[in-house]
């Protein structure tokens, strides 16, 4: 979709009110995100990283002059997930490229320094690991490159989970010009759960409705309570555009220098990080709503990574959160909390409970400290709504209004009801109890009597199609509820692409100035989550 085209979305997007926007808003749009980066094989992950810079585009359409690392020129590295056939790796983006390894593996970084030389030294820090550093010469923190010279970094990947590497050099400047990126470790021994039975089914109903699977692994981490269906990686950082811009003056002035024995000319950057004002929130180095654009989306050829989550209803989402900048983010996830499984890589466990053992808790906003990082699961059902969410009507001729839900001992429609839930079933997933509850309290049309909610003329809420215009799930949803005279507007009729019809739940910081870019009002750390029926295929490498 065309960057005019979301800009018009997002505006029309709130004349809604904000109970509703949550809910039944559905943005026409086809981007997704995954976890994408780059990897190693075998037992030994090489890296050839550079440092260098370019320029990231904004949605007010600027262009903010940064430092990032990217791969080395004519390098050819491994990306994963495999599913993703678009992807690259630049000389420069921000974040800088997602290093996924595996438990166990030898992890080596090449790190050659190409800022400009005023710039000076530059460097990683890879905390939660045991570093060898060669190479380069002696820094504060860690061994430096030198303008044009190249630093080795080499540790052992000892434990799963996600972490942040990050520049050690000048750290208040570097950090903040974009020298930050993510480090996936992915399990050596997953558990058998996750690859079988139920924990496994939400994946197998995915297959059968034609979706690529676009996990890193079936776990997070080597325990069975860590299975996942479906992960997204998130890094928040903020940018004050002034030091952005004050390092390219300096930068310039510096090469464009002609020195006199009365004024010598500067050979180093003398850039002040205070007082700190950011004016752009981002998400994987993008503001809404960019960030909700693809990934590896050629407007944006130094900023790969996209923010938009997908799921069906029942899916079991990783959420892979770091904290990139200098600001902690409170940041909330609309239809559930999330429950932590892990900080920095360090599995959250009880001892006083040996059959359920995970202890992280349950979060209503998971807040991301600076330089921390967390994986938690994000859950939604659809359990509890008081109506029928998938549009089931006995009176209906529609075959697709007539699908069975037997519940299975936790109530839900799936491979452990009798008789079991056929992966190819729409519904899979479906809370039984709500199962051919009609919604409206005073309906029109082809709808059984009673229900719990009588909706306002859409016609109120909205003008045009960015609204879904339904609050069923699924292109063809409100015909199968009320047939052909409805109050609702026909959903299978509006929108791109035509067949996604689902929910989308603003996820975005509650900090109020963070979800504004450069103080204009939406924008910066904001996404959706958008919620969808089995009909639609959710293609993350779009």
């Amino acid at each position: 979709m065309k960057r005019m085209n979301m800009k018009r979305i997002i505006s029309m997007t709130w004349l809604l009110p904000a109970a509703m926007l949550s809910l039944v808003l559905l943005l026409p749009m086809r981007a997704h995100a995954a976890a994408p980066g780059i990897t190693g094989t075998g037992t030994l992950a090489t890296f050839n990283l550079t440092a260098q810079p370019a320029y990231l585009n904004q949605p007010d359409g600027s262009s903010v002059y940064s430092w990032g690392y990217g791969c080395v020129s004519g390098s050819s590295p491994t990306f994963a997930p495999a599913a993703i056939s678009n992807a690259a790796c630049p000389t420069m983006q921000i974040p800088g490229p997602t290093l996924i390894v595996t438990e166990g593996q030898k992890v080596t970084v090449n790190l050659t320094n190409n800022l400009p030389t005023a710039a000076g030294n530059t460097s990683i820090l890879f905390p939660g690991f045991a570093v060898t550093a060669t190479g380069g010469v002696t820094g504060l923190l860690t061994q430096e490159a030198a303008p044009g010279s190249t630093v080795t970094y080499t540790f052992i990947a000892t434990s799963p989970g996600t972490r942040s590497y990050y520049s050690g050099t000048q750290g208040d400047l570097q950090v903040e010009m974009g020298l930050y990126g993510a480090v996936i470790v992915l399990p050596a021994n997953v558990p058998s759960v996750c690859t079988s039975g139920l924990p496994a089914a939400n994946v197998q109903v995915e297959l059968a409705h034609g979706e690529e699977d676009f996990r890193l692994s079936a776990a997070a981490y080597d325990h069975p309570r860590a299975c996942y269906d479906r992960e997204y990686l998130f890094q928040f950082s903020e940018m004050d555009a002034n030091i952005h811009n004050q390092a390219l003056a300096q930068v310039n002035a510096i090469q464009s220098c002609i020195p006199s024995t009365a004024s010598p000319c500067p050979t180093q950057l003398s850039v002040p990080t205070e007082p700190y004002h950011p004016s752009y929130f981002m998400i994987n180095g993008r503001s809404m709503p960019d960030d909700m654009d693809g990934n590896y989306a050629v407007e944006y050829p130094h900023q790969p990574y996209n923010g938009n989550p997908h799921m069906h209803p029942g899916e079991q989402v990783l959420l892979r959160v770091i904290g990139q900048g200098r600001w902690q983010h409170p940041f909330h996830e609309h239809a559930n909390h999330v429950r932590i499984l892990a900080r920095d890589g360090n599995l959250l466990t009880s001892t006083t409970d040996p059959g359920n053992n995970l202890a992280g808790l349950l979060m209503f906003t998971t807040t991301t400290t600076p330089g921390q990082a967390f994986d938690g699961i994000f859950y939604f059902t659809g359990r509890g709504l008081n109506w029928d969410m998938y549009a089931h009507n006995p009176k209906s001729s529609d075959p697709l209004a007539q699908l069975s839900c037997v519940a299975d001992s936790n109530g839900y429609y799936t491979a452990n009801s009798n008789p079991p839930a056929p992966y190819s079933a729409i519904n899979y997933y479906e809370w039984c109890q709500d199962h051919n509850k009609p919604l409206q309290a005073a309906p029109v049309g082809d709808v059984a009597a009673g229900g719990p909610v009588t909706l306002p003329d859409p016609n109120i809420l909205t003008n045009g199609a960015w609204y879904s215009g339904s609050p069923y799930l699924g292109p063809d949803a409100t015909g199968r509820a009320s047939g052909t005279t409805s109050d609702f507007q026909p959903s299978n009729v509006q929108g791109n692409p035509a067949n996604e019809r689902g929910w989308a739940f603003m996820w975005h910081s509650h900090n109020e100035r963070e979800i504004t870019t450069n103080n204009l009002f939406p924008g910066g750390m904001m996404m959706m989550m958008l919620v969808d029926s089995r009909e639609f295929v959710i293609d993350e490498q779009n």
